[in-house]
């Protein structure tokens, strides 16, 4: 309800939010109107009906009010008690709603409704509505509604009957002999009977009416006369029975109790009313008629009569009764004044008895004399300042006549004591009333003829001795003295202190006898409290330079005064002086020209506060001490009190210690104007009174005194190093301590008093004076030193001890840390070397203790401007003191800026662009020569730095974020950031929109705004008088929430997105210049979408304009950096619910495994997203580094918006799954990983001492969402960006080395235990909120940070290896130093935080045995946990499981479907066909499309030899009847498969026929389940190809130069049957035709092999766009081995393209067709290296030149790296399948100059030559191929590091998918192939992925590979035999 009501609130302050919809809405929530019999209202519909209400004023007079409310005053249900809810309480909800109803603009239907109700609630007769009723008019009463005529009538008139027993004038008021007749006839108890008979229900019908009727008695159209006059008629009879009825006393009233109590209020209140309508109706009479004057005299007496009632009635304690009062004094007042002068005689006369009875009251004495006191106090305030200028002689008769009381005596000292009480009470009230005239008329007239009195009494009367009558006395007087008139407050002062000083010395000379309790009350509380009265209320400036001179003698003297008392310590005598002396002192500015003659006078008060120990402690440890006596009899007590003052405990009054605090604010620097101020001790001895025993003389005192100074001092300098300060000396040292550090331990040291602009306002401008003082001796000047450092110590305490202030108390310490570093920024330019030396050290320590003053802009502008401000030389010119002063400001302004920019590189270099931008000091014109050379040396970068250790500028993404603030965007690999150039760049382009908007607004002002003519920006000429910031704001919201929508679909222009965001900034900051009030409420908006557009955009671009504006508005204007954060973080946690960027968990498409899949990786193949995944989480890195940035700068100072990170981070961690797991996210994950450590470490800071539990368990989520990112298998990404990875390696390793060195866990844990937070953690069994169950939390925890450690270490090294491929050195530093047992450790705490992280472990360390058999066994126990977890089956699905028909092979059936290849893999005899998996495997196939499974057809052909109980045969049915490719390309290898009719010399044997035999009836199962239209189309497809492979045939008999002819003549016979036929080796091309003249008859020892070139167009493309595409039908050769070849050639290249390599394979498409017969795919566009040769005598260099043209043109250079990429891509190939017969008639070349490798005859373990293995090297790279790949020769080129690093990174993104190559290889193994014909293949492939190394021993073992394939003579000699014998082109 309450968010209800504060919506309702909002929408009436502005009527512009959708009013209409709004009333719409809370009307739905309405019941309907209400029928004959009202139903039960709901709550929602009374509070809707209240929320109406609420939005009543927005609606204007104009709209009509909402029909609910209508319905709900006109149906009068509210009267009915079953309407209302349940235990509901309608009295409050009817006295909300009135109210509300009243103040709602008038209209007819409103007014109608209203009026309707009053009459109902009126008339109501029901007895169970009575209540209801009362409630209603009550309310209605309070709050009484806006009537128009025509409703107000018939309510008045019902109200008139009301007083129908009013009819009747009211009598006269009665004389003495009236009342007493009235009293014998009648008696009291007939007055009595006659009030009881009053019913009190009809008491408060008739208060309702008075209350309702008093409304309309002023209103328009009111009432009539003699309606008027029937209810003045009324109330005055109510009033007149007033006197009677308060006389009446408790104890004559039949009634008691509770009834008799609400009797009385019920009368009184009703007496009220009457009160109020009485005086509107008199007060409306015609003042010339005499009725009416009698009428006005008539009613002041009644008032008169019934207040001096109220006065003596024992009901006046009552508060109804105060208001009764209060409310006939009020009337008395509006009368008189209200006919001018005319009725003060008649009042004045009867108000001096009235104001004499109410003083005389014996309850209204004390220190607050009640209300009726102060209503009557107002009432004469009033009257007298109406009279003074109407008749001023009767005035001054009745304050003589008052003040004649004062005198009075009336001999009451000869009466009894009950007597005596009786008239002094009434003096005393006259007294405080006088004094009360005084204050309130402000008129020296009435205090000249007052105070004379006050004063005459207390030096002559009876007041001149102690008694209560003086003290009320002497308060009066301290009050007249605040008035400010001269001569009364000299003559006040002068009384005041001479009686002070008087009690003062009487006190020794009555010590010994009794001294009266009010002589000690008037020294100790009233002249006191009188002093502090004057000093806080005292305004003249020249009187309170007066008054503070007077007090600091009167202090001055009662020391000295004190001294001779020995009795009695002057702390007692001195102590309640101290509040007044620091009220008057507040105002003081120390640092001004001071007269020597009161800095004397705060010298002696500071030498007596010392001396007495009326100081509060200044020692940091304090240690309890026995109180010491008050007496000072003895030189022991004296060093005790001093030893006292400074360790405590404080002995005095709390408010003694605070004032001397105050003064020490207001205290100028105790430096006498005397050359020798300390050394000349007459004066100082001075101080000392002669009879007293405190001289010098005594040596034991003076150790004291020494003693306590260097315990002040804080040990700094020794007591024996003080020898030769004397004690009175050293005395005044320690006041000098006290004085200092007390200035600094109150508000951090900032002098609030400072008036002059030329002097720094730091407490330190006062304490560096003693530093300045010459002639000073050694021990007095270490003395001096010694103080500045203590005071030092005070401000770092105070500014530690408001660390966790926030709002005004966050920005009042940051401004005492600005001002402190400002002063000694300035005083390093001090001609004294100490005091430089000092300014220096102090700085330095400041900068260490709070570095949040690094990015002060006070600051950084006031030490660049000292760098270059010409220096005040003095008299005399000093070159070597400008030398070295310049020289210190460059080497700390140095120091600073780098320490700065290496914390926070962003909001640095903003500080210094907006320095730049200044019009302040030198940069009005051109910057000096010193700034220009101090900042064009200090550069960052993302290498080394001036800095030592990791730094935040060392975190690639806040170097990236730093290059955007600084406004320059760098591409380079390494980014260098150089400071001057870019401040100046950007600062000139802040300048320029600065300007713009600057003159914009002038022009604007100079027009009158744009209503004088066209609108230019849009804006409509309907909205009159729009401001320039109304303007230009709704434009740029505009334009801004265009960009939005814009970049929805499309992209955006980003430089005009820049240029917008930066004028719509420069407006922001121009309004927050022009508006001193800074007013941002119109600005909101704006501000919010300048920090959210970025974040819907979303891009790299559109991230660095946010932070190029964010950075300009935190630095320009930082108290709009809690606002910038807050709506930064909304829009962070927004991209989280939105899941964006680094927060894009569902995108399928997340990275090179999802481009794999179901190939390699499990799940189904998606299409990729419409937006590059890549550039949002760029987006989110450059983010983050913007808020690392903020979070350095905010850290130390801002709780707020530390609060606000805080809130953000636990946003971000909150779950370990909403992470985008792309290998592109890495650095950015970790950079925010990071982020959490470095706030998590918080916890030692004391801002964030409350919220350690909530930091250790944001670590805690922290860990968790950091394990969870090896959760998922590790994998490669290649950018284009050259540093992309570099960076990425940088951010994990940082994030390691934070890890394991700045924040260790173990310090965290100790600082908790000792808080006791940790101790609930570390209970046994206790469910973690994170964690969930844990056993021991500390030692699990530190076993999780242990495995984070290891495995970011071994992300980092791979990401190192990654970035450095061929950096040969290996920088891993966890290989081989963790144990067997740890591993086991390690996997356990891995599985129990999520067992995806141990399988995962698993990919990172294949070859750990002892990893893998404890994940095995922990999968094999936690299986039912596991099911969603494909990459858990092969540690339960073993052949040892298979063979044991293990248990654990039942979960199967609920398994997530695995990869492709994994599932194949179960196919392999190892498994034996087992039930449970082969069903699995088949359901797992069944999964995926039949199309996507088609590229393994060869493997599950092969699979039907294992297939006993034919369920891959029911498989591979059921998908060729759900895909027709499927089914043909399936039995085209079925045929490939077959048993040819002659067997070839190289034919290896099946190992069994029963698969050969297998074969023909699934082919012709296939066919047969075919329908009739897909039996149509493979009858065609086959019929058609069938025909032109046969033309081999037909050609093999004739003649070979016949062939080609015979091609032409077969080919015409063919025609195409459709458009669906598709070539077979490319499913997605149908052919459209053959080219008759394509026919090419190929050389071959088999049958005529032919080419033949089709016209194909694409399947899902243009039907027009037709492509020539060759395909060679082979007849006789065997392609089975080709297809295996380019099967692996495929997986890489996808792998590849998955991972984002630049790397070329081309896996043309290889089809067997039938035994010994094939389709093969031409590569189109190339030559054979053979064929190049053939018509070029050069190698590849010369063939390159004459093709590309000249070594390092652009073509040329784009065909080396054509060429390069492919040789890289073919090397790792190469490497894998070991093909051989690399002679160059197998070595392709395209147009673009890329390598294609052909004919894979020789593969795996075979080779040519009866497998002689003459081709030693891994892949070939001939003499002629490195010409082109290493121009220098030596292996040192760029390209063929470049070279090297694509081999390598191919190799690496191999390695990743070794599994799945090794599967799809060795289902084959049974096939016959001949590459398996020899040796161990599978074996030796395994071992070239080389499992058991790591990636750095994986990256160095192909470099030498590619070392040792380099020109290797083999590759040369091998060419040489192929030329020799085949004639091949070498």
């Amino acid at each position: 309800m309450e968010a209800l009501n504060e919506l309702c609130d909002l929408v009436a302050a502005h009527p512009d939010l959708l009013l209409a919809n709004k009333l719409t809405w809370l009307s739905s929530r309405c019941a309907a109107p209400a029928a004959a019999a009202p139903p039960r209202a709901s709550r929602a519909h009374l509070h809707s009906l209240l929320a109406l209400a609420r939005l009543l004023p927005a609606g204007g007079s104009s709209s009509p009010p909402p029909p609910p409310l209508l319905a709900f005053l006109a149906s009068h249900a509210f009267l009915s008690p079953s309407f209302w809810p349940q235990s509901f309480a309608p009295a409050p909800f009817l006295s909300r709603i009135l109210p509300l109803l009243a103040a709602a603009p008038v209209s007819p239907a409103l007014s109608s409704a209203l009026s309707a109700a009053l009459l109902a609630a009126l008339d109501v007769a029901d007895p169970a509505s009575t209540p209801l009723a009362r409630a209603f008019l009550s309310a209605a009463a309070a709050s009484p509604p806006s009537l128009l005529s025509a409703d107000a009538a018939p309510v008045a008139a019902r109200l008139l009957l009301e007083f129908a027993d009013s009819e009747e004038a009211p009598p006269k008021v009665k004389g003495k002999g009236d009342h007493a007749a009235g009293g014998e006839n009648g008696g009291v108890r007939e007055v009595v009977l006659r009030f009881e008979e009053e019913e009190i229900e009809e008491l408060e019908r008739k208060e309702v009416a008075f209350r309702l009727i008093v409304h309309m008695l002023g209103s328009e159209g009111g009432l009539e006369a003699e309606k008027v006059a029937k209810v003045r008629n009324a109330a005055a009879r109510q009033v007149r029975s007033l006197s009677e009825f308060l006389k009446i006393r408790k104890r004559d009233w039949r009634e008691q109790g509770a009834q008799l109590k609400t009797r009385i209020n019920t009368k009184l209140l009703c007496c009220q009313a009457a009160v109020v309508v009485l005086v509107r109706s008199v007060s409306a009479m015609d003042v010339d008629n005499k009725a009416s004057k009698d009428m006005l005299q008539q009613t002041l007496a009644w008032f008169i009569e019934a207040t001096k009632s109220c006065i003596l009635s024992s009901w006046r304690k009552l508060k109804i009764c105060e208001e009764l009062f209060c409310t006939l004094l009020n009337g008395i007042s509006q009368i008189t004044v209200s006919r001018g002068g005319q009725l003060l005689p008649v009042l004045l006369i009867p108000l001096k008895p009235l104001v004499v009875s109410t003083c005389s009251q014996a309850d209204m004495t004390g220190g607050s004399p009640g209300a009726l006191f102060e209503a009557l106090a107002k009432l004469s305030c009033e009257i007298i300042e109406f009279g003074w200028t109407k008749d001023r002689a009767l005035v001054d008769t009745f304050i003589m006549r008052l003040a004649a009381y004062v005198r009075e005596r009336n001999d009451y000292e000869e009466e009894d004591g009950k007597e005596k009480a009786t008239i002094p009470v009434m003096r005393l009230n006259v007294i405080r009333l006088l004094a009360e005239l005084c204050v309130c008329l402000k008129k020296w007239e009435v205090v000249d003829m007052i105070l004379p009195l006050f004063i005459e009494h207390l030096e002559e009367g009876d007041a001149s001795s102690p008694s209560l009558l003086r003290l009320r006395l002497l308060d009066a007087i301290s009050r007249v003295a605040c008035l400010g008139f001269e001569k009364s407050y000299r003559e006040s002062i002068v009384l005041m202190t001479r009686s002070y000083l008087d009690k003062v010395k009487g006190v020794g000379s009555a010590e010994n006898n009794t001294v009266p309790s009010e002589a000690t009350t008037e020294r100790i509380e009233t002249l006191p409290a009188g002093f502090l009265l004057v000093a806080t209320n005292l305004t003249s400036t020249k009187l309170r330079s007066d008054y503070r001179h007077r007090l600091l003698s009167l202090c001055s003297d009662v020391g000295l005064a004190s001294e001779s008392k020995s009795g009695r310590s002057g702390a007692d005598l001195m102590g309640p002086l101290l509040p007044a002396v620091a009220e008057i002192c507040s105002d003081f500015d120390p640092v001004s020209t001071v007269e020597p003659s009161l800095l004397k006078l705060f010298r002696n008060l500071w030498f007596y506060i010392v001396l007495f120990g009326l100081a509060p402690p200044i020692q940091s440890n304090q240690a309890p001490t026995k109180p010491v006596s008050t007496s000072l009899s003895t030189m022991e007590s004296i060093s005790a009190i001093a030893l006292q003052a400074v360790a405590g405990p404080y002995m005095w009054n709390s408010q003694w210690c605070v004032a001397v605090q105050r003064i020490a604010q207001g205290t100028p620097p105790l430096v006498v104007s005397s050359v020798k101020w300390l050394e000349d001790e007459l004066e100082l001895n001075a101080l000392h009174n002669p009879g007293s025993r405190r001289g010098n003389s005594n040596e034991k005192a003076a150790v004291g005194q020494r003693t306590a100074l260097s315990a002040a001092l804080g040990g700094r300098v020794e007591v024996a190093a003080m020898s030769t300060i004397s004690g009175v000396k050293a005395t005044y040292l320690l006041a000098v301590a006290f004085l200092e550090i007390l200035r600094f331990s109150c508000n951090g040291g900032i002098l609030s008093a400072t008036s002059t602009l030329n002097k720094s306002n730091s407490a330190f401008s006062c304490v560096f004076e003693y530093l300045l003082t010459p002639n000073l001796t050694p021990a007095v000047s270490q003395c001096l030193t010694a103080v500045v450092h203590r005071a030092f110590e005070t401000v770092l305490s105070w500014l530690e001890d408001h660390i966790c202030d926030i709002g005004e108390g966050a920005d009042i310490r940051e401004s005492v840390l600005s001002v402190h570093a400002c002063f000694f920024i300035k005083s390093m330019s001090q001609r004294d070397e100490n005091v430089r030396d000092v300014s220096v050290k102090l700085l330095t320590q400041l900068k260490e203790k709070f570095p949040q003053v690094l990015w002060n802009s006070s600051c950084l502008d006031l030490l660049l401007i000292s760098v270059h401000n010409e220096l005040t030389s003095g008299p005399v010119s000093d070159p070597a003191w400008v030398a070295t002063v310049r020289s210190l400001y460059q080497k700390i302004a140095r120091e600073w800026i780098t320490s700065a920019l290496s914390y926070a590189p962003c909001t640095t270099q903003g500080l210094i662009q907006e320095n730049f931008c200044k019009p302040s000091g030198a940069q009005r014109s051109q910057h000096t020569a010193d700034v220009v050379s101090l900042l064009s040396e200090i550069r960052i970068c993302s290498g080394k730095n001036d800095w030592n250790g990791i730094r935040t500028a060392n975190v690639p993404a806040v170097m990236d974020s730093a290059a955007a603030a600084s406004g320059a965007k760098k591409e380079a690999p390494d980014i260098t950031l150089e400071v001057l150039s870019t401040a100046v760049v950007t600062a000139t382009a802040k300048c320029n929109h600065a300007g713009e908007i600057a003159g914009m607004r002038r022009l604007f002002s100079s027009m009158g705004g744009l209503n004088t003519g066209m609108s230019p920006l849009g804006t409509q000429s309907a909205q009159p008088h729009q401001s320039f910031d109304e303007v230009f704001l709704s434009r740029f919201v505009r334009l801004l929430q265009d960009f939005v929508v814009t970049a929805e679909k499309n992209q955006i222009d980003n430089t005009v997105f820049r240029e917008t965001c930066s004028q719509a900034t420069a407006l922001i900051l121009d309004h927050m210049v022009s508006d001193s009030r800074a007013n941002l409420d119109g600005f909101s908006q704006l501000i919010r979408l300048l920090c959210w557009c970025p974040a819907y955009i979303c891009t790299p671009d559109a991230m660095e304009t946010g932070i190029y504006i964010w950075t300009w508005l935190v630095s320009a204007a930082p108290s709009l950096g809690p606002l910038v954060l807050a709506e930064l973080v909304d829009a962070w946690l927004w991209t989280i619910d939105t899941k964006r960027g680094l927060f894009a968990s569902d995108m399928n498409y997340c990275g090179p495994d999802a481009k794999l899949r179901p190939h390699l990786i499990s799940g189904e193949p998606e299409a990729p997203p419409e937006k590059d995944p890549i550039e949002a989480i760029i987006a989110h890195r450059l983010w983050l580094g913007f808020f690392i940035d903020r979070f350095e700068v905010v850290r130390h100072d801002s709780i707020e918006q530390l609060l606000l990170l805080g809130r953000m981070l636990q946003g971000t961690m909150k779950s370990a799954t909403h992470f985008s797991h792309h290998p592109a996210a890495t650095g950015t994950f970790f950079t925010a990983m990071l982020l959490g450590l470095k706030f998590c470490s918080c916890q030692s800071q004391s801002n964030l001492q409350k919220c350690n539990m909530g930091l250790q368990l944001l670590e805690d989520r922290v860990y968790r969402a950091a394990l969870g990112w090896f959760a998922y298998a590790p994998e490669w990404y290649e950018s284009q960006n050259k540093s992309f990875a570099q960076r990425e390696a940088q951010s994990v390793s940082i994030f390691v080395h934070y890890l394991q060195n700045e924040h260790p866990s173990g310090s965290v844990d100790s600082g908790s235990k000792s808080q006791g937070g940790e101790g609930e953690l570390n209970m046994p069994d206790q469910v973690h909120p994170v964690w969930g169950l844990v056993d021991n939390y500390a030692t699990v925890r530190e076993k999780r940070k242990q495995l984070l450690v290891m495995l970011s270490q071994n992300e980092a090294d791979r990401l190192e290896v990654w970035a450095q491929p061929i950096n040969t050195k290996d920088t891993s530093t966890f290989r081989g130093k963790i144990s067997s047992d740890k591993w086991i450790d390690h996997a356990r705490t891995a599985f129990a935080v999520d067992p995806r992280i141990a399988l995962s472990m698993i990919v990172r360390f294949p070859t750990n045995s002892a990893l893998s058999s404890e994940i095995t066994q922990l999968v094999q126990t936690h299986i039912l946990e596991l099911r969603t977890v494909p990459e858990a089956l092969p540690f339960f699905i073993t052949p040892m499981a298979v063979d044991e028909n293990s248990s654990l092979l039942q979960q199967l059936p609920h398994w997530a479907p695995c990869s492709v290849t994994q599932a194949l893999e179960f196919l392999t005899p190892p498994y034996k066909g087992h039930p449970r998996v082969m069903a699995y495997v088949l359901r797992v196939l069944e999964t995926y499309p039949p199309e996507t499974v088609t590229f393994f057809m060869p493997q599950l052909v092969q699979s039907l030899r294992y297939d006993e109980g034919k369920l891959v045969e029911g498989y591979l049915l059921g998908a060729a009847q759900r895909s027709n490719i499927f089914a043909h390309i399936l039995i085209w290898h079925l045929q490939g498969e077959c048993v040819p009719d002659e067997s070839g010399k190289d034919t290896v044997v099946p190992k069994t026929t029963a698969f050969h035999s297998l074969l023909p009836a699934v082919r012709e199962k296939i066919i047969d389940g075919f329908t009739p239209e897909a039996r149509d189309m493979f009858e065609r497809e086959f019929d058609f190809f069938d025909k032109v492979t046969s033309i081999s045939g037909v050609l093999f008999p004739l003649p070979k130069e016949e062939r080609r002819v015979g091609i032409r003549r077969e080919l015409e016979k063919i025609t195409v049957p459709g458009d669906d036929l598709y070539l077979p080796t490319a499913t997605n091309k149908f052919v459209r035709g053959i080219q008759l003249d394509s026919g090419i008859p190929l050389q071959s020892a088999a049958k005529v092999p032919i080419m033949i070139t089709f016209n194909v167009v694409d399947r899902d493309g243009d039907q027009n766009d037709v492509k020539p595409q060759a395909c060679i039908f082979k007849v006789g050769d065997d392609c089975r081995q080709d297809v295996l070849a380019l099967q692996v050639i495929a997986l890489l290249r996808d792998i590849f393209q998955a991972v984002g390599l630049n790397l070329y394979l081309f896996p043309y498409g290889v089809l067997p067709t039938g035994p010994e017969r094939g389709i093969i795919e031409v590569v189109p566009n190339t030559r054979s290296r053979n064929q190049m040769g053939e018509t070029t005598d050069g190698g590849l260099l010369e063939i390159f030149q004459q093709d590309y043209g000249p070594v390092g043109s652009p073509s040329f250079e784009a065909a080396r790296e054509m060429f390069m990429i492919s040789s890289a891509g073919y090397a790792v190939a190469s490497l894998l399948l070991q093909p051989k017969d690399r002679h160059n008639g197998n070595l392709l070349f395209d147009g673009h100059g890329r390598l294609v490798h052909i004919d894979f005859g020789f593969i795996l373990e075979i080779s040519p030559g009866g497998n002689m293995g003459f081709e030693s090297a891994h892949f070939k790279l001939s003499h002629e191929m490195t010409q082109l790949l290493d121009p220098s020769g030596t292996m040192k080129s760029d390209t063929w590091n470049q070279f090297l690093r694509l081999c390598v990174k191919g190799y690496l993104a191999g390695r990743r998918h070794m599994n799945g190559i090794i599967t799809t290889v060795q289902l084959m193994v049974d096939s016959g192939l001949p590459c398996f014909s020899r040796g161990e293949p599978i074996g030796n492939l395994r071992k070239r992925f080389h499992p058991e190394m790591n990636e750095r021993e994986a990256a160095n073992f192909m470099v030498r590979t590619c070392v040792d394939a380099y020109n290797k003579w083999t590759t040369a000699g091998y060419d040489l035999i192929q030329y020799l014998q085949q004639g091949i082109e070498k």
